[in-house]
């Protein structure tokens, strides 16, 4: 507990004051976000806003992971890294290099094309297959499709078939996250909520590790903690009007740690649920696009994804935001209502205190 505090301490403060800086150093280089011209005339004025930020979320997680430990230590208090948090930590940062390389040519060419689709998905893979690969060769991690537990439903997928959909699962939510990063602060607001879902499911597994069988529970609560702070310090900054956007660094970072997380403790299927709101936004590009292409340009939504299409209709920006906020707490809430129900079906509350 005393680490997890610490790790959520350090990444909050190091990310508010670090954000600050870097807000003053890409100004000062006039490295600002280019913007789609199809998007309305508020869109338009934030054209230049310094973009990037997403180097403070992953820094600052990296710096208090790492940190927080080195601290414990020196008070003769035990540290808990893990092949498996610092497997975990490194795809965030390898993801997290990608969407740099991806902003850092959008500010170049002073477009809003980045990365191509192959280059991006290729990297991304790469991260995500070298993160599967490392897991299941260093590391007692369960190779089961899981939802609330190993064992549940627990169907065996074997190292390949783990590997495999590790790396469909890093990629789709990778893309979610960024399909959702498309106003102020609206996907780390998404994100906060469910990296703190991430520390409860982390910390519980801890504590209940016979009934869990994740030994590395622990760290990986550490590593959202870790995010957690990271978010809530970059927020700050992002909020309406936003001085900074996080870009692709940190929306794929965010994404490649909320899969991180899922996979290693064993809740493959309930990411789904906890990351609600960034499948809504997912599936609303898909519609559009399977639309278009099978209904001879028909588009359901005015545009893609979803929060745009309130846009268009008038809906004011923050009101889009914030609904969206509380959609993505409805989601957290119910996934981690499912998550104790199934605890509580375990019959864990009825056995005596050892």
């Amino acid at each position: 507990m005393i680490r997890l505090l610490l790790a959520l301490a350090l990444s909050l403060g190091v990310s508010l004051v670090g954000t600050r800086f870097l807000i003053q150093v890409l100004t000062a280089r006039r490295i600002g976000q280019p913007i789609q011209e199809d998007l309305n005339q508020v869109q338009q004025e934030k054209a230049g806003t310094p973009t990037m930020g997403g180097l403070a979320i992953v820094a600052s997680a990296a710096f208090a992971y790492v940190v927080s430990d080195l601290l414990l230590k020196f008070t003769a208090r035990p540290g808990v890294f893990t092949y498996t948090g610092m497997f975990t930590m490194a795809a965030i940062i390898g993801a997290g290099i990608v969407g740099f390389l991806d902003d850092y040519i959008k500010v170049r060419r002073e477009r809003n094309l980045g990365l191509s689709k192959r280059a991006k998905t290729i990297g991304l893979l790469l991260v995500a297959v070298a993160f599967s690969v490392a897991v299941v060769t260093k590391t007692a991690q369960n190779t089961t499709l899981s939802f609330t537990r190993w064992n549940v439903p627990g169907y065996e997928l074997g190292k390949v078939g783990w590997v495999i959909f590790a790396g469909v699962l890093i990629y789709a939510s990778t893309n979610a996250v960024n399909l959702t990063d498309g106003m102020d602060g609206l996907a780390g607001g998404a994100a906060t909520l469910c990296f703190m879902a991430f520390v409860f499911i982390g910390f519980w597994s801890f504590r209940n590790e016979s009934l869990y069988d994740t030994p590395h529970a622990l760290d990986l609560a550490v590593i959202a903690a870790c995010m957690l702070g990271a978010c809530i310090g970059f927020l700050w900054w992002n909020a309406a009007p936003a001085r900074i956007f996080m870009g692709d660094t940190g929306a794929l970072a965010i994404g490649a740690a909320l899969a991180g997380l899922a996979l290693t403790l064993n809740t493959d299927l309930l990411l789904i649920i906890i990351g609600g709101l960034f499948v809504m936004e997912t599936l609303s590009v898909i519609i559009q696009v399977a639309s278009f292409r099978l209904f001879n340009g028909r588009r359901p939504f005015r545009m893609a994804p979803i929060h745009h299409h309130f846009e268009l209709k008038g809906w004011p920006e923050t009101t889009v935001i914030i609904r969206f906020w509380i959609l993505a707490g409805l989601s957290v809430a119910l996934a981690l209502g499912i998550f104790y129900y199934d605890f509580i079906g375990t019959g864990a509350l009825d056995k005596p205190l050892p």
